[in-house]
């Protein structure tokens, strides 16, 4: 359990939050939510012990354990995997590796072997002895191989470094589990085994995520960050959105009520004052109204972009025909034989275990990349605008956002440019600040004005939602459901796919399923599981 008292955090005189008094109770998971900056990250490090607050304090219960998901992929790679893992249990991993070294001393004497009874009977309480099968069924539960256990961090790829961190932060059943972004980078089946891991966990989790079905699956409750305060709701990220959008229209339609009331004792006052036999109900309706006060609504941190995609040349009905496409990227085949014809107004999402299957393609088709073999062509009408996963190489200049923007526009009237970055939230000085100093949100929304001010009918999205927050994913998402263009997707977000995508097109190095359907559907069918359990058996028994 943890409780914190008159919690405060400021950076300089601009508080997140204040005076915070809340309680988090064991059996409950609790989604950690808030718009970019409102400090939810912030808050999970106080919790952890990791940042002091301002003022207040937080309370855990004695002798309780947290464990906390490391965003650091590089903290530990000079260790072993299984290591690793066995690090999230910092007691135990110290208890072992003392214990280990005296039973290593070669001059090993009395001193010694008492202090070895002691930790052998610590050792011993702590399960010591199923550690490292404990921490091996957790890596092989999410996709680590048997024979990567004991190699070096260093030597694995950042894709299975991510897992390790995660079975890291699960590993012997923490009382107190903290968790900032956890699905970021996972395919959809780890983040299947999450959900189910965490749906089963008995004690506290404190989540912050930007994945919706995500948060809907696991949480019993939200805490929203919002007005300088956290407030709890009992339910899901779907209840909350319905609960906190009810209870802010209940405060402002007890406001209009007594606005109205106010103004029809003003009204009174004015006309009858002066009345003598009016005199005393003058008096009382001036009473009623000084006892009048408006509900406080305070001003929310929350924002919504206004994500809208137009195109100025109308698109013909043949957008794209791919045909026996072939790539390998440093001796390694990507892509083989990879045919598709895309037609005006489809939504396809792509999907692959492997993400730079996608990264490729999708540079292969922008021209970034040349393929190895097979065509590349585009309808006529076609015009694209293209979101690539990393987008570094745009913001490697001292321009503020206006003239950077101005680079791709037509049209370079100042308010024309600042009407486009207003929609993407940067007002007023923020329009005039340095692109090379933005966040990877702010970023990603200036990403969006691009592809705005570009109305192509074709838009390209290489994991589009990586760095937004809830709000902007949101504005996103229904951004592209109502675009009439054709849209060519990859997500790691279940819900973005599912509301968007008609049409989805899955890709191995030995091939490739292409379905019109919704991704539920498609998740869901056994004859198309049948179909995926064959293109990946494929090329595991290529790699034995």
């Amino acid at each position: 359990m943890i409780t914190t008292e008159n919690l405060t955090v400021k950076f300089g005189t601009n508080p997140l939050f204040e005076n915070v008094n809340i309680k988090f109770s064991k059996g409950n998971c609790y989604g950690l939510i808030g718009a970019n900056g409102a400090g939810k990250s912030t808050f999970l490090k106080v919790l952890s012990g990791e940042l002091e607050p301002t003022s207040g304090a937080v309370h855990i219960k004695k002798g309780e354990r947290i464990a906390v998901l490391k965003q650091d992929h590089f903290e530990f790679d000079e260790f072993p995997v299984i290591d690793t893992v066995i690090m999230g249990h910092k007691h135990l991993y110290d208890v072992m590796k003392e214990r280990e070294a005296l039973y290593n001393k070669p001059d090993f004497n009395d001193e010694d072997g008492l202090r070895v009874a002691d930790l052998e009977t610590e050792f011993a309480e702590l399960d010591g002895w199923e550690a490292e099968s404990n921490a091996a069924t957790l890596l092989s539960d999410l996709g680590i191989e048997d024979e990567l256990h004991h190699c070096l961090m260093k030597e694995l790829p950042e894709s299975k470094r991510v897992l390790v961190l995660l079975a890291q932060a699960l590993f012997a059943n923490p009382d107190i589990l903290l968790m900032d972004e956890p699905t970021n980078h996972l395919d959809l089946k780890t983040i299947k085994w999450l959900e189910d891991f965490l749906i089963d966990f008995q004690n506290l989790v404190i989540v912050v995520s930007h994945d919706r079905k995500f948060l809907n699956q696991i949480c019993t409750h939200i805490a929203d960050i919002d007005f300088r305060n956290i407030t709890l709701y009992t339910g899901n990220y779907d209840f909350w959105t319905q609960a906190s959008a009810l209870i802010l229209k209940q405060k402002e339609e007890r406001n209009k009520k007594i606005e109205e009331k106010a103004e029809e004792f003003r009204k009174f006052i004015a006309r009858f004052s002066a009345n003598a036999s009016k005199a005393k109900q003058a008096t009382s309706r001036k009473n009623m109204l000084e006892k009048l006060t408006l509900e406080d609504i305070k001003p929310s941190t929350r924002k919504y972009p206004s994500i809208n995609f137009k195109y100025s040349r109308v698109p013909g009905k043949d957008v794209l025909h791919i045909q026996n496409l072939n790539k390998s990227v440093n001796g390694e085949q990507l892509i083989k034989s990879f045919s598709l014809d895309v037609i005006q107004g489809e939504k396809i999402a792509f999907i692959a275990k492997n993400p730079l299957i996608l990264t490729t393609l999708f540079e292969i088709l922008t021209g970034e990349t040349q393929a190895d073999s097979g065509e590349v062509n585009w309808g006529v009408t076609a015009e694209y605008s293209y979101y690539p996963k990393n987008n570094n190489k745009y913001f490697e200049t001292n321009l503020d956002l206006i003239k950077w923007l101005g680079q791709y526009s037509k049209e370079q009237h100042i308010n024309y440019l600042r009407g486009y970055l207003g929609r993407m939230l940067f007002s007023g000085e923020d329009a005039e600040k340095s692109v090379n100093v933005l966040s990877g949100g702010e970023r990603v929304r200036c990403m969006l004005a691009k592809m705005m001010i570009a109305e192509s009918n074709v838009l390209i999205f290489d994991e589009p939602t990586n760095h937004l927050d809830l709000e902007a994913i949101t504005s996103l998402n229904n951004a592209l459901i109502d675009f009439n263009g054709t849209v060519l997707f990859t997500s790691q977000d279940y819900q973005f796919i599912q509301t968007v995508a008609d049409r989805i097109v899955e890709i191995s190095p030995y091939g490739y399923i292409n379905f019109q359907m919704k991704y539920e559907d498609y998740l869901n069918s056994p004859d198309i599981q049948k179909r995926r359990d064959l293109l990946y058996n494929k090329f595991a028994n290529s790699k034995k």
